[in-house]
Parts: structure tokens; C-alpha cells; sequence
């Protein structure tokens, strides 16, 4: 599944959030492999973050980096850039925006 996430920076974080985010860590990367997140992009524009999360299944692996070190470790880290993510409904997967369109669902269709 891909899920779009929408978060934004703290005022004049821009350039430093890029820089300490240019890689995440090992132990970071091993977590997502093993709880199914296969790839995650993200774009910026000024303070907006848009994120592109594939991955096996959204809440799940939103509920496995609930309690994961690595992760907590990262979010300390990374979260001072941060502001806010967007929320856009409520559970687990609150954070993912809902789809709109697809081509290749309307292809496939």
C-alpha cells in the first residue's frame, strides 16, 4: 500500500532538517525492512513536508514504531525540526491523507 503523510517544519528549520536528514540510521532502516515499510520519500516545499510511505500495511507499522528504540532514538533526534504532522482522521493510521485519484486505479479499473 502507499500512504501520503503531510507534515511541517518549525520556522526557519528548512535547511538543517535537510542536512540531519539526508540518512537515517542503520538500526532505523532495519526496523522498517522488518516491520514492512519498503520505501518512504519525502518532498519539501518552504515548511511543508510530503511524505510517500509504502509499506505492507499503515497502521500496523505505525503501531510497531510506537514501541520501537530506534525509532524513539530518531524522533528525538529528527523531532526538534518538526512541528507537526497532519492529522487526518482518527486510529492508527490518523496521519495518512486520504486519496483522491490514481491512475493506475482508474487504469486498472
Amino acid at each position: 500500500m502507499r500512504v501520503a503523510l503531510h507534515s511541517v517544519l518549525r520556522p526557519g528549520s528548512e535547511a538543517e532538517y535537510e542536512a540531519d536528514h539526508a540518512t537515517i540510521p542503520a538500526d532505523l532502516a532495519e526496523t522498517f525492512a522488518r516491520i514492512g515499510i519498503h520505501d518512504w520519500t519525502i518532498w519539501r516545499s518552504g515548511r511543508d513536508l510530503f511524505h510517500l510511505v509504502e509499506c505492507d500495511d499503515f497502521a500496523a507499522a505505525i503501531r510497531a514504531l510506537a514501541t520501537d528504540e530506534a525509532n524513539a532514538r530518531w524522533q528525538a533526534f529528527i523531532g526538534r525540526h518538526v512541528d507537526h504532522f497532519t492529522t487526518f482522521r482518527d486510529g492508527d493510521d490518523e496521519q495518512a491523507m486520504p486519496e483522491v485519484w490514481s491512475l493506475a486505479a482508474q487504469n486498472a479499473g
